[in-house]
């Protein structure tokens, strides 16, 4: 084992650890069972030498090799060998020595986890409802598990029970069982949970079955909260269970009380527990999120990272239209302050975008929100978020006249923004808010109040310039900005005319040929500024000739003129119908 331990191959012993499973000593037997199940690969022929020999010391008159074989079956065991065993184990289920009984238990649990076809679901249901009644409090509480994952995914056979497990709570919780059982003062506490969560996978959203348990869960949350531990993981539980049931107004509001305890501990544990427990709350009942808002953003202040994302998740769940501004604003400044994880970030960005895109109190609560964002995720944040934001500045969010001023404040609003925005010293400028920046005061510049076209003109130049920081992308938009800038103004300044013929030089062949164009026409034809590049006009529908019909007189002048007509060549595979006379005429 300790060869094995420290990474060697140790396959040379395995055999003798097969022949000490069959010794008479226990002592060594145990040793062997517990090399082989730690040491074999699941695919070992040795294995299979096993079965005979747990065939033999499962039908053992001696307790101890009976116990000892049912342990290594659940170490042992693969679903190609259930079939050989299981007979074996279900026998002893009925054995008289507790400890057996116990064991086999946990044993017919472990089959039908690795090869639940193998054993027989109705002879399972079967032997769990008998050893619910065990006289024995171990045999009982060994079941409970079985019990638990079966429940979960087939509730109906176990249904009936819930009076046999309200009754066997009930016995608990006045210390009928042994003090063997007792942890710290706290009675089975264990057990106590793991029945609390079987009656809450039984009764979901169940009416009927709910209402029998709710004064027994009041009871167990008042008696397991005495200041331990166990006592805290019971009262937990219990609250995941009622939220779980049809709703009642008073065991929530125990629940939410027994979750506000949690949270205003000093215990860092317990503090998860709370956030946790009120995160199942929220989940279901949104009404007692406003309750404990102040002291769920108080466990965001703390330095435990696990607590810290519990916490974000937790205040994602519980946001809605009257807190969204409060809780988007904490989410901000953690964004801001507390972290560096670039998971977590990502993360939190994504959940502010969604709350914001779906809570938002205002559009230019929106647009401040996500500007804000855009310079804290750069990024992170999706690229649609920017084509969403410019949508709604563009296009307002009604159709009605009335509503056009408000709209066009936004659009003034919008670029104050920018600008103030272009104006921030040693301000970031990721790839999303450059853009974005770009576009608003390229379309709509002239709306300032508190700056002339000249000077955000020379803003946008002294952006653009800065080297090799903004993405080619980003250039491009910002010298497009500049561009339509200068056509509104109606003049080109000596900074725009210097950044337009520099860029004639880019090694970019897209932004050199934009500002070759431009170019020419400020120099050549610079009253057609305003058409090529006309104010307001990005919601506006391109008018497009497929045929180019506004060159016909110019081919007809050709054709006059001796030029040879088009002729569609024989093999072309194009699967254009124009007639003839579209391309003889135009």
């Amino acid at each position: 084992l300790y060869v094995e331990m420290m990474g060697h191959d140790a396959s040379f012993g395995y055999i003798k650890a097969v022949e000490m499973c069959a010794s008479s000593s226990i002592v060594l037997k145990k040793t062997g069972y517990t090399l082989c199940g730690a040491c074999l690969p699941p695919t070992h022929e040795f294995r299979f030498m096993l079965v005979n020999q747990m065939q033999r010391d499962l039908s053992s008159s001696h307790v101890l090799e009976c116990c000892t074989a049912l342990v290594a079956v659940t170490n042992i065991i693969t679903s190609d060998m259930v079939p050989a065993i299981s007979n074996e184990v279900i026998k002893l289920i009925e054995h008289k020595n507790e400890q057996v009984r116990k064991k086999a238990i946990l044993a017919l649990h472990r089959f039908h986890q690795i090869s639940p076809d193998t054993v027989d679901k109705t002879t399972m249901i079967e032997k769990l409802r008998r050893a619910l009644c065990d006289r024995d409090p171990s045999v009982m509480g060994s079941c409970l598990n079985a019990m638990d994952a079966m429940s979960h995914a087939d509730p109906t056979p176990f249904r009936d029970l819930v009076p046999s497990l309200i009754s066997i709570l009930k016995q608990i919780m006045e210390h009928r069982l042994p003090s063997d059982f007792d942890y710290h003062r706290v009675p089975a506490p264990w057990m106590q949970m793991k029945i609390v969560r079987i009656l809450g996978t039984l009764c979901k959203n169940d009416a009927s079955s709910s209402e029998h348990t709710y004064e027994m869960l009041s009871e167990c949350m008042k008696r397991a909260d005495v200041g331990i531990n166990a006592g805290y993981a019971v009262v937990y539980e219990c609250v995941r269970t009622i939220t779980s049931l049809y709703p009642n107004p008073t065991l929530l509001d125990a629940a939410a009380e027994s979750i506000s305890r949690f949270l205003d501990s000093r215990s860092h544990n317990l503090k998860y527990l709370g956030v946790t427990g009120l995160a199942s709350i929220v989940e279901s009942h949104p009404q007692y999120a406003e309750k404990h808002q102040l002291a769920v953003i108080e466990c965001l202040e703390d330095t435990d990272e696990t607590l810290q994302r519990r916490t974000l998740d937790l205040l994602y769940k519980m946001t809605n239209s009257q807190n969204v501004q409060f809780i988007t604003d904490k989410l901000l400044s953690f964004l801001r302050e507390r972290t560096t994880d670039a998971f977590l970030k990502k993360d939190l960005t994504q959940k502010v975008c969604h709350l914001a895109e779906r809570y938002a109190p205002s559009n230019l609560w929106y647009m401040e929100t996500m500007t804000e964002l855009f310079e804290l995720s750069g990024d992170l944040v999706s690229h649609d978020v920017s084509q969403n934001l410019m949508t709604l500045i563009a296009e307002g969010n009604t159709e009605e006249e009335e509503e056009e001023e408000s709209d066009m404040l936004l659009r003034q609003h919008a670029v104050e923004l920018y600008v103030d925005v272009l104006d921030r010293p040693n301000a970031r400028f990721p790839k999303l808010l450059t853009e974005t920046a770009a576009w608003v005061l390229g379309e709509y510049a002239y709306l300032s109040a508190e700056h002339d076209l000249e000077q955000i003109l020379t803003k946008l130049c002294f952006l653009v310039r800065k080297g090799t920081t903004l993405a080619v992308s980003s250039r491009k938009i910002v010298v497009t900005a500049i561009m339509k800038l200068v056509a509104q103004a109606g003049t080109c300044p000596p900074s725009a005319a210097k950044v337009i013929d520099d860029f004639t030089k880019s090694k970019d062949y897209d932004l050199q040929q934009r500002c070759l164009e431009f170019q020419t026409l400020l120099t050549t034809a610079p009253h057609l500024l305003g058409e090529v590049l006309p104010v307001d006009a990005s919601c506006e529908d391109l008018q497009v000739d497929p045929h180019l019909s506004f060159l016909n007189s110019y081919v007809q002048q050709c054709v006059h003129t001796g030029s040879k007509p088009y002729s569609k060549p024989e093999d072309d595979d194009s699967d254009d119908e124009d007639d003839s006379d579209d391309y003889n005429g135009g």
